[in-house]
């Protein structure tokens, strides 16, 4: 036995395929979700910083120049930000160019701020720095000369024009001083928040809903049919029609479905009255023939033509109660299978006193099952037959296999079938054994009697040979 993780169910293998594909969109929603929400914060970052640090200037720009250093020690500044004034903006070789789309967000944070003209930078430089990795934004201080600048604008940073420290320079009255801030640049981890956790679980789990809803739904249609082509199985005659209603394709299947069952119907009911006008017919001419028997001089001959005609007389009997169980119309009922068993045992030892030591029981006292009694009886009745006649012997063992199943064997002493003939011998007017006679092989219709009426509770019966000898009929039957 082999175990296997994929389901043995449509509806299982259904609901794990589209549960894996579930997951890979999911997984690739939540990542194409994630980059964008760490582009946002990285923008909203950026602006932040812009804000804090044009707030900073503003503070510093605005007193006399002798009086900027003194401001530097008390200036509120972010934690793990780092202010400073110097003769020059930040080494290129210590920093890198902060990409164009990061530079027009600070720069466009600056601008929106707003910043009063006579307090504007002479210069400005957007940088970026490593270990740790951090903003440099660096604005020139003016000189609080209004008359040496133009109306009011923002000079360029660095990577859009030269550098204040190179190319044609303004005369100026005093050197340029530069305050610099650096803000640290934390990761955006947007997956650590309460909402994506909270979003992540949600999807999820009404995907998933949806996914078993749906399938269970669709697959309703396949279940109805499955049940229904199993009572077709059990009772060709009784079995109800398929609904003709639903989607489609459900009506399309269930017409087809239909259509075959009327046909199998009508070709049992052609079958069986074939068989039961044939067996109907022969009677009177082999009634007719044995009154002439009766009349004839030579008794030998005589008590052979009785014998010939009177096995003849029990193949068409035979025949007719073979005919008869396809279209059984018996009432189900709750009967009481241990005392069926027992009593099927006890009428075989009395019509066969001398046996009635090799008949046996073994199982539970009482198990209730719903059958049709006189059918049941009659298929255990001939396996019962089929075990004394060929291996002197019918012990009867009833055991419960799983809550849905009974399992009943007849076990005989007999030398056993070969096993490839185990399925020919249940097939109508078949015998292992070569010869007609009524005493040693019968009509050869009573396994095939037997196995359409179990097949007829819902159930099958199997031929197995037993280790040391001895033949078993195993009858399976639902609860």
């Amino acid at each position: 036995m082999t175990l296997s993780l994929r389901p043995q169910s449509l509806a299982g293998r259904t609901i794990l395929i589209l549960l894996f594909g579930f997951a890979i969109i999911q997984a690739l929603g939540l990542g194409i979700h994630t980059v964008n929400q760490i582009n946002l914060a990285r923008i909203e970052q950026q602006r932040v910083i812009a804000t804090q640090d044009v707030i900073i200037y503003r503070h510093v720009a605005a007193i006399a120049p002798d009086q900027r250093a003194a401001l530097l020690g008390t200036e509120p500044i972010p934690s793990g930000d780092v202010i400073s004034l110097s003769n020059s903006p930040p080494s290129r070789n210590t920093t890198f160019a902060l990409p164009l789309a990061a530079r027009q967000i600070l720069r466009a944070s600056i601008i929106g701020y707003g910043i009063p003209p006579a307090i504007r930078p002479r210069g400005l430089e957007l940088r970026g720095a490593v270990n740790p990795t951090r903003y440099i934004v660096s604005f020139a201080l003016p000189d609080n000369q209004a008359d040496i600048h133009p109306p009011f604008t923002l000079p360029p940073d660095d990577e859009e024009s030269p550098s204040p420290n190179s190319g044609p320079k303004l005369q100026l009255r005093a050197p340029m001083m530069w305050l610099s801030i650096e803000s640290p640049i934390t990761r955006p981890e947007p997956w650590r928040s309460p909402e994506f956790g909270t979003a992540f679980i949600v999807m999820s789990l009404l995907g998933g809903v949806m996914i078993f809803w749906a399938v269970r739904q669709l697959l309703i249609p396949v279940r109805t049919l499955a049940f229904a082509a199993e009572r077709l199985g059990r009772d060709v005659a009784n079995a109800p029609d398929l609904p003709e209603t639903g989607p489609a394709e459900l009506v399309t299947a269930a017409v087809a479905f239909n259509t075959m069952a009327s046909r199998i119907r009508k070709f049992v009911e052609d079958r069986t009255f074939l068989i039961t006008a044939i067996g109907h017919d022969l009677r009177t001419p082999i009634t007719r023939l044995k009154l002439r028997a009766e009349y004839m001089d030579d008794d030998e001959q005589r008590l052979k033509m009785l014998a010939d005609l009177d096995e003849m007389e029990a193949m068409v009997a035979a025949t007719l109660a073979f005919g008869r169980d396809i279209a059984a119309t018996e009432a189900v009922t709750r009967i009481d299978l241990p005392s069926l068993l027992r009593t099927i045992l006890d009428e075989a030892g009395d019509g066969l006193p001398e046996r009635a030591g090799a008949l046996s029981y073994d199982g539970p006292e009482h198990l209730a099952i719903n059958a049709r009694p006189l059918s049941l009886k009659r298929a255990i009745v001939n396996l019962v037959n089929n075990a004394l006649k060929y291996g002197d012997a019918a012990r009867i063992r009833l055991t419960q296999k799983d809550p849905g199943t009974i399992q009943i064997d007849v076990e005989d002493n007999g030398p056993g079938i070969p096993t490839a003939d185990s399925e020919v011998v249940f097939e109508p007017f078949r015998r292992l054994e070569s010869s007609r006679n009524r005493e040693t092989g019968g009509s050869g219709l009573g396994l095939s009697i037997a196995r359409n009426i179990i097949r007829a509770h819902g159930g099958d019966i199997a031929l197995l040979n037993m280790h040391g000898g001895g033949l078993r009929a195993r009858i399976t039957l639902p609860l």
